[in-house]
């Protein structure tokens, strides 16, 4: 299967290329090396390579030719600095998504494995002992300020319990790059239901591992924390380190690229299909931090309490319908992916 992975330079599409190559498909490489993702050159692979934005549509038409399914991962990530980087994750995210399902369309591309997100779903599930299921709001800035940030019931007030969220939940992003990454599957389906397109859109959760650009403000915590100790600074872990999070290892968000590649040819025409695409395992971001260190030979992580706005508490992966219909599941585990992430180079960061 001939298959156009773009952003196939970065983090997660350069082994999305690599786990294709060794199923022994034919990957395609479209990529723009935004600085904010490659701040140094990257490696460029031996797939064959085409140099260009995904919102160039006299771009795509010949380097959609021949080809039998698209892997979209090219996005901007991250929180960024402001609002004021709202319109170029827009242009980037949402329009570049609008234009390749366009081109798609047109060249009669049938398959597409979306990059998703967690994000979309805002916090994830949380119950209370009184009220069942309930969604808290936004936190407000002066709960955070004064240490509070535990998300409480609406309806009582009460603590509540967390637990893994489902691809049923309600959508409820939280920030600019949430919103975008809830406008690329909307987009997505309606290029399913206008085409007969069929189409998997893959939520990852905390994807870390080697090659993960070094901290820029579009980076994941996890570089975060790499980049500090590889400085020899501590990691600055924000809130009180007791925020849980579902990290995955790179390797095996790849493998599920490729898997669900594969397994979409198959399915409904006209449906978008959304998985979570976690470990199934929740850590704290403390935890991380503190087993980053470890590996790395320390300086120990220091809690700050600082915040962010935007941030969620607790999201974590309920990933069973992933592991149920496809037949994927992580296979790095937490101990052994950070071990390794710890000695590993970050992309842009000197060997």
């Amino acid at each position: 299967m001939r298959v156009l992975v773009t952003g196939g330079a970065g983090f997660i599409g350069s082994q999305v290329v690599t786990a294709l190559a060794a199923r022994g498909h034919d990957p395609v490489v479209l990529d723009a090396l935004l600085p904010a993702a490659h701040p140094e050159p990257p490696p460029l692979s031996e797939a064959e390579w085409i140099l260009g934005d995904v919102r160039d549509r006299t771009l795509l038409s010949p380097a959609l030719r021949g080809v039998d399914a698209v892997c979209h991962q090219a996005a901007m990530v991250g929180l960024g600095k402001d609002f004021a980087d709202a319109p170029e994750y827009v242009g980037c995210n949402d329009l570049g998504t609008a234009v390749l399902l366009a081109a798609m369309a047109e060249a009669g591309v049938p398959d597409l494995v979306l990059a998703g997100s967690m994000v979309v779903y805002g916090e994830g599930r949380y119950d209370c002992r009184l009220h069942g299921r309930v969604r808290p709001g936004p936190r407000a800035a002066a709960d955070l300020a004064s240490g509070r940030f535990e998300p409480l019931c609406p309806e009582c007030g009460a603590e509540l319990a967390s637990g893994l969220v489902g691809e049923d939940a309600p959508m409820d992003p939280r920030n600019v790059y949430a919103t975008t990454k809830l406008a690329q599957e909307h987009l997505a389906a309606a290029w399913a239901r206008a085409t007969g397109g069929r189409a998997v859109a893959l939520r990852y959760h905390n994807v870390y591992g080697p090659g993960m650009p070094r901290d820029t403000p579009y980076a994941g915590v996890a570089s975060f924390f790499r980049s500090a100790l590889q400085r020899g600074e501590p990691p600055r872990v924000f809130e009180d380190g007791r925020q849980r999070r579902d990290f995955v290892h790179v390797r095996d968000v790849a493998d599920a690229n490729a898997i669900a590649l594969e397994a979409v040819r198959g399915r409904e025409p006209g449906v978008l299909t959304a998985y979570n695409t976690g470990s199934g395992t929740p850590h704290t971001v403390g935890e991380m931090a503190d087993a980053l260190a470890s590996a790395h030979g320390g300086p120990a992580p220091v809690v700050t309490g600082e915040f962010r706005l935007g941030d969620v508490r607790h999201i974590t992966a309920d990933s069973r319908r992933l592991r149920a219909e496809l037949g994927w599941k992580a296979r790095v585990g937490f101990a052994e992916g950070m071990a390794q992430f710890a000695a590993s180079d970050l992309r842009g960061a000197a060997s």
